[in-house]
């Protein structure tokens, strides 16, 4: 540490959800130490990124291709148990076993440029400068809320995934659940089991996937993310382009009735939802499963946005910033995804470390 107390380091890592441990392992993998020559600076009050987040009714046997972290499997889980407990104790076990010494609850609140070409890591817990970064902060953060007439007006209740408790909040309730990907229609069916009332809304007729999701298929969707983050356009989410999996609780769902959806509601009233053809819906709650976006925004000051509103990425090094990767973003938000980026980012980073410090090239 500085006089001024700054700390230096070589590479700084955001994060410490699956693509941030990735980074890190890998970043040891290539001889570089924790603390001395890299630190994972994480906002989270423990290990699990977001999964620690997850409503406890997501168990680990309803979670989609969660994928090992590189170098340790995941073995003797039990599937009947909330997925927020069996990850949060896999990743925790995972950062002691690598000594990663992930440092939390840390707030990362900007990044800046700082002298002789490193950059400025300021946190609620002080300035790190680094030669490089290593930006693994997910989506969790920043959830996607969209606007519609009278809202403000509802008197009901409305929430987002993010603030998702479970079901039973909702018995004996007349529920509208908004968003047709794979949140929207776990949350609709297991609240169709206790509420008094479901109706499902989304703005384009969902698309359910027949038979196994196999590696091409992966490779075409994920192919389909890449172009838009090549473009320099805001990410599309791997699952947004793969369609809903057509399993036997979902078929029993669309037997039912539960998941026959109708288009966006025009307004919300003070009781529930209205459309301009006349129809409207009562409702006690509101529930917004829409999404999420990238939450990057501490990376304002390196101005790396283009002027699609995304930030255009070669593999995972920001265009216009070498210094600066991306992982956990737009092609690599999957947990393989994920794995694979924080190899590659490490890779390019170790680049440029053996080469003289020199300051960025300016945009």
């Amino acid at each position: 540490m500085n006089n001024f107390g700054v700390r230096d380091v070589d590479v700084v890592v955001i994060g410490a959800g699956q693509a941030g441990l990735s980074g890190a392992y890998h970043l040891r993998r290539a001889g570089l130490e924790p603390d001395r020559d890299f630190v994972v600076l994480d906002h989270a009050p423990r290990p699990g990124g977001a999964w620690q987040f997850r409503w406890p009714s997501l168990t680990y046997g309803k979670v989609h291709g969660m994928h090992a972290l590189p170098g340790m499997e995941l073995t003797g889980a039990d599937d009947a148990r909330p997925s927020s407990e069996v990850i949060g104790a896999y990743f925790s076990a995972y950062e002691e076993r690598f000594d990663l010494r992930v440092q939390r609850p840390v707030d990362v609140r900007a990044v800046r440029e700082g002298e002789d070409g490193r950059l400025l890591v300021e946190t609620s817990q002080g300035i790190w400068s680094a030669r490089a970064l290593i930006n693994a902060t997910g989506t969790w953060d920043r959830p996607f809320w969209p606007r519609y007439p009278g809202q403000e007006s509802f008197q009901g209740r409305q929430l987002h995934t993010v603030d998702y408790p479970g079901p039973e909040e909702f018995a004996g309730q007349r529920v509208i659940v908004v968003g047709g990907g794979a949140s929207g229609t776990q949350h609709l069916m297991e609240i169709a089991e206790v509420a008094a009332d479901t109706t499902w809304v989304t703005r384009r007729p969902p698309v359910f996937r027949e038979g196994p999701f196999d590696e091409d298929a992966g490779r075409s969707a994920v192919a389909m993310v890449e172009e838009r983050v090549r473009r320099g356009l805001p990410p599309l989410s791997v699952v947004s382009v793969t369609g809903l999996p057509l399993n036997d609780a979902v078929r029993r769902a669309r037997a039912s009735g539960v998941l026959d959806r109708l288009p966006m509601f025009d307004r919300i009233t003070p009781t529930g939802v209205a459309w301009d053809d006349g129809r409207s819906v009562e409702a006690d709650a509101i529930l917004w499963a829409t999404g999420f976006r990238a939450a990057v925004d501490h990376l304002a000051p390196l101005r790396l946005r283009e002027p699609g509103g995304g930030i255009q990425l070669e593999g995972t090094r920001a265009v216009r910033d070498e210094r600066v990767h991306l992982v956990g973003y737009g092609p690599s938000a999957s947990t393989i995804g994920a794995n694979r980026a924080g190899r590659a980012a490490v890779r390019d980073v170790k680049r440029l470390l053996e080469r003289a410090p020199a300051p960025a090239s300016a945009f």
